[in-house]
């Protein structure tokens, strides 16, 4: 495949595409119960150090290769590996890495109904004067209705590939200008109406003021898989991007901006969760069930609360979009690189990927029990071995290939930074981003 001649149009459609892949339940849904599992300060203290130390040079690596290769990842990994004299062997990464974001969009797709389901409960006020029984017997009933979980999954499917359809300009470009500053804005609306509540000193102080004595092995652990995590890394979408990246573009400074932004998008979302919570005496640590039970009581107790939570599950519903468009690009990008023209190629990938997301639809009914691997049903394994096993497994491969494979000067001339910004970029993998990444990898494993 020669090179791929689409490219974003500005530096600032990269940094929206980019933080829209990054951008999604990690975010949203994961950050906030995760923090309160884990002390609340403490870790937000260590995951912002290591978002600096792990997840952004990583990153930083996964998109030179994209803009070094200017190809599909699997064909940009196998041509630079072929120039540097290395084994062939290295394009696998690319096929590994869409095979992870098939996985990972197979499950993120039906939660991610989830959100269709519970914008459309709020906007008719349902959750107004229910009970946290009352609202987590109905969101088990939906879970248990396959019919209505694959209508919510086939829709936003749909909704994610005809995008994808569409093109890098036309499509990915296009929505993420309009949705990522639309997304930004609720969430600024609705942190600003947190700041309202009674709980919002409360959940700054808590989220703000960290007691180190509460720091542990797995604190810091968890700290380090969801910096990995959230910034979407280790699955070779950020190198398909990298593919599109503008030439004279600063990726040191995207990679920054994004990373910004994306921690911005966990904070105000932790703010705007937790005052609600704390203003209703409620438990920040109540784990996954957080979003979809803990909120909508919180908010239906609030004045207009069927406006404040239409408006939250609007944002999550935005956030899930952006992230699942982005997360398609690589597989779509890899079969290009087989011949297959845009439209046919996400059609392909739309069709592979309802079809394994159907058996998560029935891994809350009729294949509840039906255990494929690890003692796990089709949900729980899809939803639990990529996201922790091989997207470090991924990253890993991509970092070590862009640190130590990727000959110097190719390297460099990618990222763009300078002798000295090169320098320092290529110790902080080697020494530090690797190390971390094997930490989060075997915690995953064992």
């Amino acid at each position: 495949m020669n090179e791929t001649l689409e490219r974003w149009s500005s530096r600032r459609a990269f940094i929206l595409a980019v933080t829209g892949a990054a951008v999604g339940l990690g975010n949203i849904w994961r950050f906030p119960y995760i923090t309160g599992e884990n002390g609340g300060a403490v870790f937000l203290l260590l995951y912002v150090a290591f978002v600096i130390l792990l997840g952004v040079p990583v990153m930083m690596a996964e998109i030179l290769i994209g803009r070094a290769g200017r190809r599909s990842p699997m064909q940009s990994l196998g041509h630079l590996a072929s120039e540097a004299g290395a084994s062939g062997h290295w394009r696998w990464v690319g096929l590994f890495g869409a095979f992870t974001v098939f996985c990972i969009l197979s499950f993120y797709s039906v939660v991610s109904g989830w959100s269709i389901e519970f914008l459309v409960e709020a906007v008719n006020g349902e959750f107004v004067g229910r009970s946290a029984a009352e609202i987590g017997a109905g969101f088990d009933a939906f879970l248990a209705d396959p019919a209505l979980m694959a209508f919510n999954h086939t829709l936003f499917l749909v909704m994610t590939m005809l995008v994808v359809a569409a093109g890098v300009t036309k499509g990915l470009e296009r929505l993420n200008n309009f949705l990522m500053p639309l997304l930004y804005l609720l969430l600024l609306v609705l942190a600003g109406h947190a700041a309202t509540t009674s709980g919002f000193g409360e959940a700054v102080s808590w989220l703000f003021k960290p007691d180190l004595s509460a720091v542990t092995p797995m604190v810091m652990v968890h700290a380090m898989g969801h910096a990995f995590f959230t910034l979407a890394v280790g699955a070779c979408a950020l190198m398909a991007y990298g593919a599109y990246m503008p030439d004279h573009q600063s990726l040191s400074r995207a990679a920054a901006s994004v990373a910004v932004l994306d921690v911005t998008v966990a904070l105000l979302a932790g703010i705007a969760i937790f005052s609600v919570v704390f203003s209703q005496g409620m438990d920040p640590g109540e784990g996954p069930g957080l979003m979809f039970v803990t909120l909508p009581v919180a908010f239906a107790e609030l004045p207009f609360g069927a406006f404040w939570l239409s408006l939250f599950f609007l944002l999550l519903l935005l956030a899930t979009w952006t992230s699942s468009i982005n997360l398609a690009e690589p597989m779509v990008a890899t079969l290009q690189g087989w011949g297959l023209g845009r439209g046919k190629a996400a059609a392909v990938v739309g069709l592979t990927v309802w079809s394994l997301g159907l058996l998560s639809v029935l891994s809350f009914s009729t294949m509840a029990d039906v255990q494929i691997l690890f003692g796990m049903n089709a949900f729980a394994l899809v939803s639990t071995i990529p996201p922790e096993i091989f997207l470090p497994m991924g990253g890993l491969l991509i970092a070590i290939f862009a640190a130590w494979v990727l000959p110097a000067p190719v390297a460099s001339r990618a990222l763009d930074a300078g002798p000295l910004g090169f320098s320092v970029w290529r110790n902080l993998v080697r020494w530090v981003s690797i190390p971390l990444t094997l930490v989060v990898l075997v915690s995953g494993l064992i």
